[in-house]
Parts: C-alpha cells; structure tokens; sequence
C-alpha cells in the first residue's frame, strides 16, 4: 500500500469537503477599505464555497479575533493601524503566540516605505505584500483564490498528518487491549477519533470460539461478535438478522469481494486476518459523509483491527489453555487428597474477596489462576497424614505444614507470571495476620494480598465442609470464627468482606456441592 494516496493533487475539483465559507478576516483601520474589499469580494466562490468576511478596525481587536476564531483562511491585514507596526504586531502574534501557521497573511499597506517589503518578508512568516494602490479588484481577487489554495493544501497535509497520528496511537491502543470484553470499546474509541463520532458499531466474524485453522474450509455464516450502540446485546446474532437492506447488501458484498463498501450513513470494512477466514467490521449512523481522507484511514484502520483481534483470539486461547492446564492439575490434586469440589469454590470466593477488596482485573484473573495450585505441595505428604481421621502428632503437624515451603519449590523456579504468583500462594496462605502462621511468620501488610484473601476462602471453604476428620460446621459457627480471627489470623478487612458478602459466599458453596463421601 502506497503512502502517497493520503495527499490530496493540486487541483481545483472539490475534495469532499463539507459545504460551507471560507472565513476572511480584514483588519484595516479605514471603514472604506472593509467595504470596499466586501463589495470587490462580493461573488467570490471557491470550491462550491462562498465567503465569510470578519472585520476588525485595530491590531488589538484583531488578536481577539483570531483568539476566537481558529479557522480564519486568509487576512488582510493593513500594517499601519494605532501604531506604525500594529500589522506587523498581528503577524507575529498569530503565528508565534498563537502557533499559527495555517491562516494565509496578505499585508495590505498605503505606505510601503515604513515597512520596507524585503525587511517585511525576511523578518516575519507572511504569505504576500501589497500595496494599497496596486490591489486592484482583479488582483486582489486573484490573491485570495492563491491564498486560499495555499490554505487548503496545508490544511489537508494537517489533517493527513493527524490521521496518520491516531493511526499510529489507535494501533498501538489496540494491541495493548488483552480482553475482548475491552476490544470494542477501543475500536469505538478510535473510530471515534477518527471519524467524528460514530457511536454504532458490530464487528462480525466467523471466529466465534476462538481461532480456526487455515485449512478449515471457508464458513458460510458470520455472526455478531461484539457491538456498541444499536448494535449492544447482539452477540452471537446472525448478520442477516442484525443488518436488513442495504446495510446487509453491503455487508455481503464486502464479504464476498474483500473490500470495503460506503453508503450514505454506513461502511462495511472487511478485515483480512491470518488465524481466522476474516470478520466485517459494521458501522452505521455515521455523522456525516466520509471524504477522500476519512475512508483511507478507515482503510488502514481496518486492516490494523483485524490483526489486533487475532492477537486478543491467539492471547485468550493461550489463557485459556494456561488455565485449563492448571484448573485440571488442581483438580486432580482434590481428587487426590478428597473427594469435593474445593478448588471451584475457592476460585469463586477469591473472585469476590479480591472485587471488593478493590484488586484491578488483571490481578483478580491473575489470583483466580493461582489459587488451584495453593496446596500443591501435599503431593509429597503422605496420604496416612492427610487423611487421619484423628488429631495430628506434632511430628505429623510438622510434616503436614511442610507442604507450604514443598508447594514454592516446586513452582519458584518458572519465569511465568501466573506460576510465580501460585509460587507465591502455595507459600503463604497459611501466614496469619499477626505474624503466628507458617512457614516464615509474615505479619499484616507483609503478607501478599493474594496469599491473605486465599487464606479466607481455604479456611472456609474446609470449616463449611465435610472432611476425612471433621463434619461441616454450621454457618453461625463457623462466622463466630470468622469475627473471632479477625486482626490475629485473617486480615480484619477481608473478614469484613466476607460478612458483607455472606449470601453471595453461601450461593457458591450451593452452587458447588460435594459428593458424599465414603
């Protein structure tokens, strides 16, 4: 793809731009100067476009003006006003206090020899100089049409420069996004950016469940992947009972002949991607007719979108992979030791200890992967241990807690993220808040909140359940340990949590029944 399609050819045919005037900014101390101009001026059109004429009779009111107005086309401007270099004050002022460097400066003077043009055009970052006498309707009818043309390839190159700009940071935006609940919200969000405010959006795609491998053949039905706006609460709809009429007509087209296709409110973007057989991205209510520049963008956008979504499909399979592998070996381990559902009930009370505790998303996700391997290290404890129906010696207990420095060991050596952290866990989970737990007698803060909230969720989870020694205690009981506990072995904070949030705690517990053991 070239890069030269984003400059507009000099040329006098319109370039889609919205209707409207050009606005012409005279500034003159004489009246007879401002009507004269206007009358000169009076059915000048360029570009379909007609013009706007803003008056200002002093340098002074013409740096408020150009405060108030930042797309002023052109300016006469007469140099000498109040004083014998207010013009030249004007000058300056807009394009170095102001960083203006759009507006096109004609200086208009009736005394040429108090502002010499040479010293005029070398000191300061006018467009044109001309003398009063000289500018006569056809010259200064042809000055404007000049200048004009100078303001609009400028402006154009600008807005080429700010699109390639967003393009830049919308892309970037995009690759960050690890979530597809979050990956709409940034395509609107940058589409926005891009094109002035589009609110409705679908992107549509065959990759319901994730990837599919090249050699699947083609499929015939692409649904609702995710939308905003009109188009919220429709996953999973077909295209066809989403989109109606035209709309839909160009969304197949677009399909079917890999392009993108424009109507008067709406854009269907087909997306080539590499892991999936490509998905449509949809918007409609597009808050004005997209010009020359917007639809290159779209296309460039387009493209960065789609490989943007195989990048948030291949990092979900990949966590989803990671936590399947780690959910089963948690499994396997409860199995092992017990007969329950202990892990999924830990997993879900962490979730709601750590939301309302005020953890990000990343490190709830984070701690929801970690918490199956909290007890790992009771692979090497023997089984005549673990399942004693009676108290434990204290040799027993000492070879039952080594479990907690076993599970770190176990895990501390992987570069993982997700494995360190359930290194970290399988550690200290059974730290108490006032620096009495094991195995190193962390206290308060110093103990991870992760290895504090799986603390809470362990202990109930053992207290409300049947085990090889105990039955299930009562939920009274077991909260009048709860409040007990709080500040000496549970963070008092989390127990308050944990109260809070009974009913939703019990649901789980419901939820996730035991079998009965033998």
């Amino acid at each position: 793809m070239s890069d030269t399609f984003l400059f507009a050819e000099d040329t006098d045919e319109p370039i889609e731009e919205p209707r409207g005037t050009w606005k012409v900014l005279i500034v003159d101390d004489e009246p007879e100067v401002h009507a004269v101009t206007k009358l000169a001026l009076n059915d000048f059109v360029f570009l379909d476009r007609g013009l706007t004429f803003i008056s200002a009779h002093s340098g002074k009111e013409a740096k408020q003006l150009f405060q108030e107005h930042d797309d002023i086309a052109v300016v006469l401007l007469d140099v000498v006003m109040e004083t014998d270099e207010a013009g030249l004050e004007v000058a300056d002022y807009v394009r170095n206090d102001l960083d203006n460097h759009f507006t096109r400066i004609i200086l208009r003077t009736g005394q040429p020899g108090q502002a010499p043009e040479r010293d005029v055009i070398v000191n300061y970052d006018i467009n044109d100089y001309k003398s009063k006498t000289e500018l006569t309707a056809q010259k200064l009818f042809t000055v404007v049409i000049a200048s004009l043309r100078s303001y609009r390839d400028i402006t154009v190159i600008e807005e080429n420069r700010k699109g390639l700009e967003k393009i830049i940071t919308a892309s970037a935006n995009l690759f960050t996004l690890r979530s597809l609940e979050s990956f709409i919200e940034g395509i609107i969000q940058q589409l926005s950016s891009l094109l002035g405010g589009t609110q409705d959006a679908a992107y549509i795609t065959s990759a319901v469940a994730g990837p599919i491998p090249i050699d699947c053949p083609e499929p015939e039905k692409f649904y609702v992947f995710t939308g905003k706006g009109e188009y919220q609460n429709q996953e999973g709809a077909l295209l066809q009972d989403v989109v109606k009429g035209s709309g839909l007509k160009a969304c197949k087209d677009a399909l079917k002949n890999h392009s993108m296709v424009y109507g008067d409110e709406f854009v269907a973007a087909y997306c080539q991607g590499k892991s999936t057989n490509g998905s449509l991205l949809y918007l409609s209510g597009l808050p004005r007719k997209l010009n020359k520049i917007d639809k290159k963008l779209l296309e460039i956008f387009s493209q960065n979108v789609q490989i943007a979504f195989d990048n948030v499909l291949l990092t979900k399979d990949i966590e989803d992979t990671q936590r399947e592998i780690i959910e089963r070996l948690g499994q396997a381990m409860e199995r092992h030791f017990s007969v329950g559902k202990h892990i999924q009930r830990m997993v879900e009370m962490c979730h709601i200890l750590a939301t309302e505790y005020g953890l990000p998303d990343c490190q709830i996700e984070m701690l929801k992967l970690a918490v199956p391997l909290h007890d790992v290290g009771k692979l090497k404890v023997p089984m005549d241990i673990i399942r004693k129906p009676g108290p434990l010696s204290d040799d027993e207990r000492n070879i039952a807690r080594s479990h907690a420095e076993i599970g770190y060991q176990l895990l501390k050596g992987s570069r993982r993220p997700i494995i360190q952290t359930a290194a970290m866990v399988a550690r200290d989970h059974h730290e108490h808040w006032d620096g009495s737990g094991y195995p190193r007698g962390l206290k308060g803060d110093k103990i991870h909140i992760f290895s504090r909230i799986t603390a809470i969720a362990d202990v109930y989870d053992a207290l409300r359940s049947k085990l090889f020694h105990k039955e299930a205690w009562p939920l009274d009981k077991v909260l009048k340990v709860f409040k007990g506990e709080s500040g000496k072995h549970f963070d008092p904070k989390l127990v308050d949590i944990l109260i809070e949030n009974i009913e939703r705690i019990e649901s789980i517990q419901k939820k996730y029944p035991d079998e009965v053991m033998p």
